[in-house]
């Protein structure tokens, strides 16, 4: 059973996304909450699995939310629900620490799956997102090779990374074995000088 709790105050996509939750076999909604403030106070107490997290949020912004419960909770994953597809506002929430990016206009099994993918170390991006991410990786990639000497084989994962792929999927694309990625990733974390998956994409594109 997956936990998770929505951050979205926009009441009737709340209220539908509990209703999916619940009646989805497999997840469990544990609370829902209308703005950043509330969900700060309860997320502590609560701690769900997964987060589902809006951007345009009453006061404080669902960005900002992020980077304060990862403060508070770094084991705690959270994928951004928005409407956003600015290339600013994706890299600032993968900033803060968010693990996915998802649009309202996702279908409920698009949203199920995501928080299925992110509990087995997966990073979800709606399709529209995953392409502007890809082309800022390219459009990025030779600034950050004259930088950081980078491998071929690295390279590759991290392409592979920034697409979401989790280790098993980027073993069975390279034809090498999740032991042999999990070493790459090592010292792909240590060139990059950061120490989760998100953070070697965000740095490897933003650079």
């Amino acid at each position: 059973m997956i936990s998770v709790a929505i951050v979205e105050d926009d009441s009737k996509i709340r209220e539908s996304l509990k209703i999916i939750l619940n009646g989805s076999q497999g997840y469990n909604c544990v609370a829902a909450y209308e703005d950043a403030e509330s969900a700060l106070i309860d997320i502590p107490i609560k701690i769900p699995d997964v987060v589902l997290m809006d951007i345009n949020l009453p006061k404080m912004s669902g960005i900002e939310c992020v980077r304060q419960i990862k403060q508070k909770l770094p084991e705690i994953m959270i994928i951004m629900l928005t409407m956003y597809q600015d290339s600013q506002k994706i890299f600032n929430s993968l900033q803060a620490g968010a693990v996915g990016y998802l649009l309202k206009s996702s279908s409920p099994i698009e949203i199920l799956q995501a928080i299925k993918d992110v509990s087995v170390g997966g990073s979800p991006m709606s399709a529209q997102i995953a392409r502007k991410v890809v082309q800022s990786f390219f459009k990025s990639k030779s600034e950050i090779e004259s930088t950081v000497k980078l491998s071929e084989r690295e390279t590759e994962i991290l392409d592979l990374l920034s697409r979401g792929y989790i280790n098993k999927e980027i073993a069975n694309q390279l034809s090498i074995s999740p032991d042999t990625v999990h070493n790459h990733l090592r010292r792909i974390y240590e060139k990059l000088h950061v120490h989760t998956r998100t953070e070697a994409v965000v740095k490897y594109l933003k650079n």
